[in-house]
C-alpha cells in the first residue's frame, strides 16, 4: 500500500528518486500514466495489469469508457527503477503535469501519485476544508 507524501526532486535528465517506502513494491517494474487533476499515477506492473483486465470488462459500445480507455493507456509508460531506485518521467507526462522540479510524491492505496508540488500545496488547501466536512452520507461505514 502507498501512504504518505514525499518531496523528491526532478533532475536534470527528468528522473526523479522514488520514496524509499516504495521501492520494493516497485522494483520489478512500474507504469506511469495520465492522472486525474494533472498529476500522475504510478502503478506496480501488477496493479496496472488488474486495472487493464477490468478495463477489457467495460463494453466497446461505451463512448465514455472508449474516451477513458483511450487517454488512459495511451499515456502510459512501462519503466523499471535503476538501481539507485531513479525512474524517468517521460517528457509528455511531465508536461501533461505540468512538473517543475520540486514534486510531491503521494500515497494514494493502490497506486502513487506525482504532482508539481506548488499544484499539490493548492489543491491540497482547496480540498481540505471539504475533507473535515466529509459525513457518513458520503463514505458511508468508512469511519
Amino acid at each position: 500500500m502507498f501512504l504518505g507524501t514525499h518531496s523528491p526532486r526532478l533532475d536534470e535528465k527528468g528522473r526523479i528518486i522514488l520514496p524509499a517506502k516504495f521501492r520494493e513494491e516497485l522494483a520489478d517494474g512500474l507504469v506511469l500514466t495520465r492522472g486525474q487533476e494533472r498529476c500522475i499515477y504510478v502503478f506496480s506492473q501488477r496493479e496496472f495489469e488488474r486495472i487493464h483486465e477490468s478495463m477489457r470488462e467495460a463494453p466497446i459500445s461505451s463512448k465514455q469508457s472508449r474516451d477513458y480507455m483511450r487517454v488512459f493507456l495511451s499515456g502510459a509508460s512501462d519503466e523499471v527503477p535503476d538501481k539507485q531506485g531513479r525512474v524517468t518521467i517521460p517528457p509528455t507526462l511531465r508536461s501533461y503535469a505540468g512538473l517543475d522540479r520540486e514534486l510531491a510524491v503521494i500515497g494514494a492505496g493502490t497506486r502513487a501519485e506525482i504532482w508539481d508540488a506548488q499544484a499539490w500545496d493548492e489543491y491540497l488547501a482547496e480540498k481540505e476544508a471539504a475533507f473535515s466536512e466529509t459525513d457518513d452520507d458520503t463514505l458511508p461505514g468508512f469511519m
